[in-house]
C-alpha cells in the first residue's frame, strides 16, 4: 500500500512539472518573434514581401498567395500573373513544364532571381564590376538603383529588354506561347527594407504594368510552403506543441497503468515436446551411472553403420578405413592415430570422464564428415 501511495505522489509530480514546462513554453514562445523566410509575401521582417503585396492587394482586389504545385495552375483561364521572388530551388521537370503550359495558355510568369540560369532557357554573363546604379528603360528613361550583382542577363533577338545599365540587360521580356516571361535580375528591390530605397517604386511597377494581367498570383511554393503534405503549416506553434506534450503524458499514463505494447508471447517450451527427450534422458542416465564405455561403444557402432550406408566394410577393424581417409585429405599418421587410438578406448574395460569426452568429440566430427560426404 506504501508503494503505491509513493507512486501516486510520483505520477503527480510528473504531471505537474509537465504542466508547467507547457505553461512557460507557451509564453515564453509569445515573446519570440515569429521566424520568416526571405521573399515570403506574408513576412513583415525587412526581407520579406508584405510591403508590395499589400500595396497590390490595396490597388488590385484579385491578389492571392499561391501555395500549391504548379500542376495546379489554372492553365484554362488567362490574363493571370505569378510573380515569382527568388525561388529557393530549381523545380524538377515536370513543375517546369507546368509553368510553360500556364504560360502557353495567355498568362504571364515575373521571375525575379539572381541566378535564373536553367529558368525556361534563361542564361546570364558576369560583368567586371556592379554597375553605378543608373538604370535606362527602353523609352531612355533614367532611374537610380541598387545593382550590387556582377552578372547580366543574356537576351535573344526577339527578346525585349525592358531595363539596361552600362553592362547590359536588367531585365527583359520574352513570349512563351500565347502568354509571356518577365525576368529580372534584382529580387532585392522587393524586400520591404529596399523598396522604398532609390527608385525601386516606380521600376518594380513598371515591370508589373507589363504583365498587364488581371490576377496577380505570389508563388509560394518555391520556398517550401507547399499547400499539399505540409500539414503542420495549417496549425499554429503552441497547438502543435500543447499536443507533442500530451502524447508524452499519454505514453507516461500508460507505462504508469502498466500497459502491454505488443502480444502475449509465450515461450514455446510451455506448450512443445521435444522429440529428443528420451534421447535426453538416457544420456543423462548413461552420465549419472558413469557409463562412458557403454556410450562410446554405442557411438563407436553408430559410426560404423554409416560407413556401412556408403558402401565401405571392414572385417579386421577400424584400420581398414584408413584408405577412406587418405582419399579424405587426412595424413597417414593422423588418420592412424585416430583409427588405433579408437580401438584401443574401446578396448579398455573403463575409461574417465575426461577420455570419454575427447573420444565423443572425435567421434562426431569425422561423423559429420562421412554423412556430409
Amino acid at each position: 500500500m506504501q508503494k503505491s501511495t509513493s507512486n501516486s505522489k510520483l505520477w503527480y509530480w510528473g504531471v505537474a512539472v509537465l504542466v508547467l514546462l507547457l505553461a512557460s513554453t507557451y509564453f515564453l514562445d509569445k515573446k519570440q518573434p515569429k521566424q520568416y523566410r526571405e521573399y515570403v509575401s506574408e513576412s513583415p521582417s525587412p526581407t520579406g514581401l508584405k510591403a508590395l503585396y499589400t500595396y497590390l492587394k490595396d490597388e488590385k482586389n484579385n491578389v492571392q498567395r499561391w501555395r500549391h504545385s504548379p500542376k495546379r495552375l489554372n492553365a484554362d483561364a488567362t490574363k493571370q500573373t505569378l510573380v515569382m521572388a527568388e525561388p529557393a530551388s530549381m523545380p524538377d521537370g515536370a513543375e517546369m513544364d507546368a509553368y510553360k503550359q500556364f504560360m502557353d495558355a495567355g498568362n504571364t510568369i515575373i521571375l525575379w532571381a539572381r541566378k535564373p540560369q536553367g529558368w525556361f532557357g534563361l542564361s546570364t554573363e558576369p560583368i567586371d564590376g556592379e554597375g553605378t546604379g543608373k538604370v535606362l528603360d527602353r523609352n531612355g528613361n533614367e532611374y537610380d538603383a541598387i545593382l550590387a550583382y556582377d552578372e547580366r542577363l543574356i537576351s535573344a533577338p526577339d527578346d525585349q529588354v525592358l531595363l539596361h545599365d552600362e553592362y547590359g540587360p536588367i531585365a527583359l521580356k520574352r513570349k512563351v506561347g500565347d502568354g509571356q516571361l518577365i525576368v529580372s535580375l534584382f529580387p532585392n528591390w522587393l524586400k520591404n527594407a529596399e523598396l522604398p530605397e532609390e527608385d525601386h517604386v516606380p521600376l518594380v511597377i513598371s515591370m508589373l504594368n507589363e504583365a498587364g494581367g488581371d490576377a496577380f498570383l505570389f508563388d509560394e511554393y518555391i520556398h517550401g510552403e507547399k499547400g499539399t503534405g505540409a500539414v503542420l503549416v495549417l496549425y499554429p506553434q503552441w497547438f502543435l506543441l500543447i499536443m507533442f506534450q500530451l502524447g508524452i503524458m499519454a505514453i507516461l499514463w500508460l507505462w504508469y497503468k502498466g500497459k502491454r505494447f505488443g502480444p502475449v508471447i509465450i515461450p514455446r517450451e510451455e506448450t512443445v515436446r521435444f522429440s529428443d527427450e528420451s534421447i535426453r534422458a538416457l544420456a543423462a542416465w548413461y552420465m549419472r551411472g558413469r557409463r562412458y564405455q557403454d556410450s562410446l561403444a554405442i557411438q563407436a557402432d553408430f559410426l560404423k553403420q554409416i560407413f556401412k550406408e556408403r558402401g565401405l566394410s571392414f572385417q579386421n577393424g577400424w584400420t581398414d578405413f584408413t584408405a577412406y581417409f587418405l582419399q579424405k585429405g587426412w595424413q597417414k599418421e593422423e588418420a592412424d592415430v585416430f583409427l588405433q587410438g579408437l580401438d584401443g578406448v574401446l578396448k579398455k574395460e573403463t575409461i574417465s570422464k575426461q577420455e570419454y569426452l575427447l573420444w565423443s568429440k572425435k567421434i562426431d566430427r569425422v561423423r559429420k564428415e562421412v554423412e556430409n560426404g
